[in-house]
């Protein structure tokens, strides 16, 4: 059963909807400060210090737990729908689990839709990772890191590195991955009710505003379900079991295992969208951050 703590976040997600049913003409800047409240549920984690940076020509936050191993980097590339959300509505979260992997992680403020339609957060992605390589990081201490529309970055940015010849990153992190541009997944409908926050209407306009007039919602960068994902690096996924984008999950989990990646899936009981973003207020999202801390040290 959920905590009451974990209830937090579902109340916030309702609360948006309702401030954006009262105001359906609401601009693009009124829609980003919005989810820029997606802090909110998290914790500020303690002994983690924060550097804001340009890295490849991408602007971003460092985030630096006291002690860690700053020759290991996680790029986080944050939710929401491509258009929306910042590092700082994620800085909090990326400090928690960099505190847990004990590495340095860095958010990622990558182009937005509709302004920069895709590929333009892709390209931002393999900039970064380019920058970091030079900079003398080894592939293999890099990974990639997001959630929702971020965790599609996560996975299709690797995919980008491969098609472009780069040694690979050393895994992939995906909460709640939002990766099936044509919305065909089963729960979009099964947890309609459940969901607080991701319906297919909301999909429908992300998507229209992230793939702009000459996307296509079955290009395998832009939709990683209809990717080839054998080599895969290790990849470890995550979702709530009453979220509408639980699908995704579950099917690039099936994929990646049926590639031959080593995959691990973690689905939580009661979880709504990217539930991790209750760290040090819930639990299910300390446990949940542990357990990735456990699956990243054992690679």
């Amino acid at each position: 059963m959920a905590s009451t703590e974990s209830d937090f976040l579902k109340a916030l997600y309702l609360d948006w909807g309702d401030r954006m049913v009262a105001n359906p003409n609401m601009t693009i800047p009124d829609l980003r400060a919005l989810f820029d409240e997606w802090e909110k549920p998290t914790f500020e984690p303690e002994d983690v210090t924060y550097k804001t940076d340009t890295v490849g020509g991408v602007k971003g936050i460092w985030a630096y737990p006291i002690g860690c191993d700053k020759s290991k980097v996680m790029v986080y590339t944050h939710g929401g729908g491509f258009a929306v959300g910042s590092s700082s509505s994620h800085r909090k979260l990326a400090g928690h689990v960099a505190k847990a992997l004990g590495v340095s992680i860095l958010v990622l403020d990558y182009r937005l839709a509709p302004e920069h339609p895709f590929p333009a957060q892709v390209e931002d992605a393999v900039s970064v990772y380019k920058a970091l390589l030079a900079d003398g990081i080894a592939a293999k201490n890099i990974g990639t890191i997001g959630d929702s529309a971020g965790g599609n970055l996560a996975i299709s940015s690797v995919l980008k590195f491969r098609e472009l010849g780069l040694e690979l990153p050393g895994c992939v992190i995906a909460f709640s991955p939002w990766l099936d541009m044509e919305l065909t997944g089963g729960t979009l409908k099964s947890n309609e009710a459940t969901d607080g926050l991701v319906s297919t209407p909301v999909l429908e306009g992300m998507r229209g505003m992230f793939l702009g007039e000459n996307g296509s919602p079955t290009d395998p960068i832009a939709n990683p379900l209809k990717s080839d994902l054998a080599g895969f690096p290790p990849l470890y996924v995550n979702a709530g079991s009453v979220e509408t984008l639980l699908d995704d999950a579950l099917r690039v989990s099936d994929q990646a295992k049926a590639a031959g990646v080593n995959v691990t899936l973690s689905v939580a009981d009661g979880m709504q969208h990217v539930f991790p973003f209750l760290a040090g207020r819930a639990p299910e999202a300390d446990a949940e951050i542990a357990k990735i801390a456990s699956w990243y040290k054992a690679l």
